[in-house]
């Protein structure tokens, strides 16, 4: 049996097709590997009835605004993280509000492919879902799983499954309740020492091969030349050394505070499964304190490092007579 939701996400997808409201809508559709599903854009009424949405999803499909024209009328299926993502690239002149139709869905939170292998042994066959539970096959032999256990991290983390600002809602309660995760794992971090900051930092960067996954999966990494590409000045260093890898690590973590999402993409993507949303947890979670700021939340609220009040500008000018640093 068909499942209901994906029924009621082609059902809007098609309408707007028909009645020419968009010109393409952004999804998933089944992938080559059981294992995976695959974005998809489908422009025709008839592409519509391959739109599937299930655990395995693992893009932010926010990611490929960054590919479509502005003039494009676009609809985009999106979850909690989504939507705040592309909250935020309308707020930075990225794409036209008026051109987005935004479908709704309440997340029912993102599969860890590596901890469904993790716990078994021979390829997987395929993977299924009931609700709260997972089912794989794999060696001939069906198990099954409680769902909150393959969670990807991200999503045990997420303080909002539920999509903001969006102009349809898909009417149906995700399985992740609001607000029922917290990120009390940036508290323990911050009680470490400095000595052991470092040792868990330089864990994950050192296993990093500069392949730059995570700034493709990322939606709010789409300079057209990327710091770490730059010659004149070369901001880091290039190659696969300490303090390279741990500099473009602790850079683009500076470069997405207020503007990350936390939805995990930049991780799924890393071939070393490599953990860094923490750095941009805590540094959004001081957002939150010292500016009262959620990424996304707000239609008309700016990241505030992406403002420059009248005071500020004052205090540069101030510098050294009327010179700017």
């Amino acid at each position: 049996m068909e499942n209901p939701r994906i029924q009621k996400i082609r059902a809007e997808a098609q309408k707007l097709l028909i009645e020419e409201k968009v010109d393409v809508v952004i999804g998933f559709k089944k992938g080559s590997l059981p294992s995976k599903m695959q974005p998809f854009f489908a422009s025709s009424v008839e592409e519509i009835e391959q739109l599937e949405l299930n655990g395995l999803c693992s893009n932010n499909l926010a990611v490929y605004l960054n590919h479509r024209s502005k003039g494009e009328r676009v609809a985009i299926i999106c979850r909690g993280c989504e939507s705040r993502g592309i909250q935020t690239l309308v707020l930075e002149n990225r794409h036209a509000r008026e051109n987005l139709t935004l479908i709704g869905i309440p997340c029912i939170g993102i599969l860890d492919i590596h901890k469904i292998e993790q716990k078994l042994q021979g390829s997987i066959s395929s993977i299924t879902e009931e609700e709260g539970q997972v089912v794989v096959v794999s060696g001939g032999r069906e198990h099954r799983f409680d769902r909150l256990d393959l969670l990807h991290d991200a999503c045990l983390h997420c303080e909002h499954p539920t999509p903001v600002n969006v102009d349809i809602m898909i009417d149906e309660a995700g399985w992740i309740p609001e607000n029922s995760f917290d990120k009390s794992y940036c508290q323990a971090f911050r009680l470490l020492n400095i000595a052991q900051r470092y040792e868990k930092f330089s864990h994950e960067t050192e296993r990093c091969i500069r392949c730059y996954a995570c700034r493709e999966a990322c939606p709010m990494c789409y300079c057209e030349e990327c710091f770490v590409d730059h010659s004149r000045p070369q901001w880091i260093e290039s190659t696969v050394e300490q303090a390279g890898q741990q500099a473009w690590h602790i850079i683009r973590a500076f470069h997405q505070t207020g503007r990350c999402v936390s939805c995990g993409a930049c991780e799924r993507a890393c071939p070393l499964e490599i953990k860094m949303t923490y750095l941009t947890d805590l540094l959004n979670q001081d957002m939150e304190r010292d500016y009262g700021f959620e990424v996304g939340m707000l239609p008309d609220q700016l990241p505030p490092f992406a403002t420059l009040s009248e005071t500020e500008e004052q205090f540069f000018h101030q510098q050294d007579g009327d010179h700017v640093h």
